[in-house]
């Protein structure tokens, strides 16, 4: 890799290279909160309440994990604390780090229809997508990109799916158009819990029109 990253963490600024912290791999989830979001995506969050757990294990095998958004520090701070999560999370604000990795498109990208994600041209519905991607760092400091997974392909790091694959019912998604449509924010389920089978997945709700723009007016 030779373009350099910054990110904004709770210490300020960081590269990528500072993620691996004193370790030589380094696994990012690409999570899915834009900038100006009130929330972050209900099937992401899904996912970070699995991330906390084996944080500790990885880093004992020589690997690093962080999550890396495009909405501002702040946001997702306040995010994180309202989520109860204690994972690294750092902002990719301004940076071209999400749109190189295809997990965030451009205006221009939404509007014609079909955007890069997933390694095929596709039409999505909304401006952030859902990702990993993993890098290595040699003895000289070289950092490597080997491996990204979209989609689908991220269910392996769902420990909710494993245990309801064990169950009669399974993940009872037959029939539903979204099939993550009866996932919530943790905080968000309750005795009134109903899940709607013809919804589809709808990006989370911008909180003003007062947030500013980076540089591709997103």
């Amino acid at each position: 890799m030779e373009k350099q990253y910054v990110f904004e963490g709770p210490g300020g600024k960081v590269t990528l290279a500072e993620l691996f912290e004193k370790r030589s791999q380094l696994i990012v989830y690409h999570f899915m909160f834009g900038p100006g979001w009130k929330e972050g995506c209900p099937s992401c969050s899904y996912l970070g309440d699995h991330f906390d757990g084996p944080a500790i294990h990885l880093g004992h095998r020589d690997v690093s994990f962080a999550v890396i958004s495009r909405a501002t520090y702040p946001e997702i701070d306040n995010f994180k604390r309202r989520m109860g999560w204690r994972f690294k999370w750092v902002s990719s604000f301004g940076s071209d780090f999400n749109y190189d990795y295809h997990v965030s498109f451009t205006p221009e990208e939404q509007a014609s229809g079909k955007v890069d994600y997933n390694y095929t041209q596709t039409q999505f519905p909304s401006e952030e997508g859902p990702g990993l991607s993993v890098f290595a760092k040699d003895g000289a400091g070289n950092l490597f990109h080997t491996y990204s997974s979209y989609g689908r392909g991220l269910d392996i790091l769902l420990g909710t799916y494993n245990f309801l694959d064990m169950v009669p019912r399974g993940r009872d998604e037959e029939g539903l158009k979204h099939s993550m449509a009866w996932v919530r924010h943790h905080d968000k389920y309750d005795e009134s819990y109903l899940v709607d089978p013809m919804q589809l997945y709808k990006q989370p709700e911008k909180a003003g029109s007062s947030c500013c723009k980076d540089e591709h007016g997103s």
